[in-house]
C-alpha cells in the first residue's frame, strides 16, 4: 500500500497526464525526484489498480491518457482499507444477500486498493468470525423496497403478519428508519391504520408495495422518545423503572453490558449488581431475565416481581413429573 506521499505522488501524475498532451519519462523523474523504477510503478499501478487509461505513446516519446478519467478518491491508509473490509463482511454476515449487490463495486475497489498477494481480502475475512443468534432471514425483495421506501420518502402498503396476535393484517405506513435489532431488521414507521408510530419486523412482512403518495415525516426527536424510551424495541404509552439484583458472580459481566441508554447501575456492599433500566412493555425485559434464572431478582416494581416468579413456577411445573 502507498505511503501519503506516494499518494500525493500518484496525484501529481494524474495532474501532469491530464494538463499535457504526453509527458516524458525524464519529466517525470525531475518533477518527482524518484527514480525510474518508482516512475514505472506509479504508472502500472495507476493502470492495474485504478484503471487509468493510461498508454505509452511513441511518436510523442511518452505517457498520455487516452480519454478522460479521474482518479478515485484514495485518501485510505491501508488500515483504513482493512476496517472498511472487515464492516462490509459485517454488513454480508448480518442478513447474508441483502446488500451484497450493492456493495460488491465498493468492495471490489478496496481489494484493488488493498493489493499484495499476503494481505488479500479473502485472507482478512477468513481471520474474522461473525456468529448471528437468532436471525430470521428477510426476503431481498421486501428489504429493498422498504428501502426505497425510506430513502425516497414514500408511503409503503404492508400485507403484515403479526405473530403476537396470529393475524394477517394490511397496514399503510409511512417509513421513517430502519433499525438493526438482535440479528433482526425492523423497520420504524407511523402507521395510518393505528394512528401510532409503531416497529414492524422485516420478516414478518408478507408482501410490501411502494406507493406514489409521499410518507408522513415523524421528528427524529419524537421517534427517539416514543419509541426508544421502551426496553428493546417495545414502545407504550408509560415508562416505568426496573430495579434488578445480580448475584456476585453475574455482576462481573451485567455491570459491563449496556442494556439501555438511560440505566445506571452500582455494585453493593456483598458484591451484587444492581441495575435499573427503564422499559414500557415487559415482554422482552421478561424473555432476558429468565436466561439469568436463581442470578437475578426483580425488587421493584411489585407487577414485574410477580410476572418472573409467575412464568419460573410455569416452567418449574413442566419439570414436575
Amino acid at each position: 500500500m502507498f505511503s501519503m506521499g506516494a499518494l500525493e505522488r500518484i496525484y501529481r501524475i494524474e495532474r501532469l497526464l491530464k494538463n499535457n498532451r504526453a509527458v516524458s519519462i525524464r519529466r517525470l523523474i525531475d518533477e518527482l525526484e524518484v527514480s525510474q523504477a518508482t516512475i514505472k510503478r506509479d504508472i502500472a499501478y495507476l493502470r492495474d489498480r485504478l484503471n487509468a487509461p493510461i498508454v505509452w505513446d511513441r511518436t510523442l516519446r511518452g505517457y498520455r491518457l487516452e480519454g478522460e478519467y479521474s482518479i478515485p478518491a484514495l485518501y485510505l491508509t491501508g488500515a483504513e482499507i482493512q476496517a472498511l473490509l472487515v464492516l462490509d463482511h459485517l454488513v454480508a454476515r448480518i442478513q447474508p444477500g441483502l446488500l451484497g449487490t450493492y456493495t460488491a463495486p465498493l468492495r471490489n475497489l478496496l481489494q484493488k486498493l488493498l493489493g499484495g498477494p499476503d494481505r488479500t481480502a479473502e485472507e482478512l475475512m477468513r481471520r474474522v468470525r461473525i456468529v448471528p443468534a437468532a436471525s430470521r432471514p428477510v426476503a431481498v425483495e421486501h428489504f429493498q423496497a422498504v428501502c426505497t421506501g425510506i430513502l425516497t420518502r414514500r408511503r409503503l402498503e404492508l400485507l403484515y403478519f403479526s405473530r403476537a396476535r396470529n393475524e394477517t393484517t394490511r397496514r399503510e405506513v409511512s417509513p421513517q428508519r430502519l433499525v438493526h435489532y438482535r440479528d433482526n431488521w425492523y423497520l420504524d414507521a407511523w402507521c395510518h391504520l393505528r394512528e401510532a408510530l409503531r416497529s414492524f419486523a422485516l420478516d414478518a412482512i408478507q408482501q410490501v408495495t411502494v406507493l406514489e403518495s409521499p410518507a408522513l415525516e415523524i421528528p427524529v426527536e419524537q421517534l427517539d422518545r416514543e419509541l426508544g424510551a421502551g426496553y428493546g424495541i417495545f414502545c407504550g404509552p408509560q415508562t416505568r423503572r426496573a430495579s434488578l439484583r445480580f448475584s456476585p458472580r453475574m455482576a462481573r459481566w451485567v455491570s459491563r453490558e449496556r442494556w439501555h441508554a438511560a440505566q445506571s447501575g452500582r455494585f453493593l456492599p456483598d458484591g451484587s449488581y444492581l441495575l435499573e433500566v427503564p422499559y414500557t412493555e415487559d415482554r422482552e425485559l421478561l424473555m432476558d431475565l429468565l436466561r439469568y434464572g436463581p442470578d437475578v431478582e426483580v425488587l421493584e416494581p411489585k407487577e414485574l416481581r410477580h410476572k418472573i416468579r409467575h412464568a419460573l413456577q410455569q416452567a418449574l411445573n413442566q419439570y414436575q413429573n
